[in-house]
């Protein structure tokens, strides 16, 4: 099969991208050289091709060349906090750059599509409105949530108006390795694997431990990511999360034990954001029933996996 990837070189993507080599599948990633994290698989099956999602006619021929049986959707700024620093920037990448890539899709025949947004969409939720499901509420507290709510709005249009066969992926936080720092799971990770190589004192600089989140190994993502091509029902949105709350803390004091050092708090001002709220976490209740797709990795995995890369990176 041919597929065709944005973000192929991201976090996420890269893993999307390993599954489907294994399998004997042909993969075109698109390769944006400036936002690059990974370095472009060596694969003979993997074929990366540049181009830039504000830039359409790029896209149409990126596609039309790759003539792909199945499309996935993951480029774009996902930095909640650079999303103030770049709104127009972060609206135009996660926005319009969907747009693009939908054109795209549409005037090469319409494959199967999933466009990836994210559950930061749903900004405040109070407790009695947990799990959050597909029929929850969006209220968006930051650029990057707005952008992508936006984006996934136009999955049913272009459905409806093209039958176009496209579905909406709204993922929780997702960890593992790969990841870069800016999220919660690495900057621990790297912290510690500095720590424990010697390169740094014993102290830990942290934010908010208290705040509990949904956290899904990226691996099983990616999983998700191909169980919607594969069965999912056309314009629909599925949620993909672990279906548990987790504490900061929790995290914390795993990848410590992980590690095998001890090490001094220290709260970091700069770090803490009071306005968090509280708990989040999701039901992927629509996913499973439509799909047959469960989480399987546990969140032990994830964070010892993250936790030795780091360590490899320092060595």
């Amino acid at each position: 099969m041919r597929v065709f990837i944005t973000g192929s070189t991201g976090f996420a993507g890269s893993h999307l991208v390993d599954q489907l080599l294994a399998e004997g599948h042909q993969v075109f990633g698109l390769v944006h050289p400036a936002t690059s994290n990974q370095p472009v698989n060596p694969h003979p099956n993997f074929v990366a091709i540049e181009g830039d999602l504000l830039v359409l006619d790029s896209l149409k021929v990126a596609v039309a060349a790759s003539r792909p049986e199945q499309v996935y959707h993951l480029a774009g700024q996902a930095l909640t906090a650079q999303s103030w620093q770049k709104p127009a920037l972060t609206l135009q990448v996660n926005t319009i750059g969907t747009v693009n890539l939908l054109e795209a899709v549409v005037a090469y025949g319409r494959p199967k599509t999933v466009i990836v947004t994210s559950a930061e969409i749903y900004g405040a939720i109070r407790p009695g409105d947990l799990p959050i499901t597909e029929r929850s509420v969006p209220q968006p507290r930051h650029p990057y949530g707005v952008s992508k709510w936006a984006a996934g709005q136009l999955v049913p249009l272009y459905q409806q108006r093209y039958d176009l066969p496209v579905v909406e992926a709204r993922p929780f936080n997702h960890i593992g390795p790969r990841q870069t720092l800016g999220f919660v799971v690495p900057d621990f990770a790297s912290q510690l694997a500095a720590i424990k190589l010697g390169q740094l004192p014993p102290e830990m600089l942290v934010g908010n431990l208290s705040a509990e989140r949904d956290f899904t190994d990226v691996r099983d993502v990616a999983r998700a990511y191909r169980a919607l091509a594969d069965r999912a029902r056309p314009g629909e949105t599925y949620i993909i999360c672990s279906g548990r709350a987790v504490a900061i803390q929790v995290l914390l004091e795993a990848l410590v034990r992980l590690a095998g050092v001890s090490v001094t708090i220290n709260y970091d001002p700069a770090r803490m954001r009071p306005s968090d709220t509280p708990v989040l976490f999701g039901s992927y209740g629509k996913i499973q029933q439509d799909t047959g797709w469960v989480p399987t990795i546990g969140l032990e995995q994830s964070l010892a996996d993250a936790l030795a890369e780091w360590l490899a990176r320092g060595r």
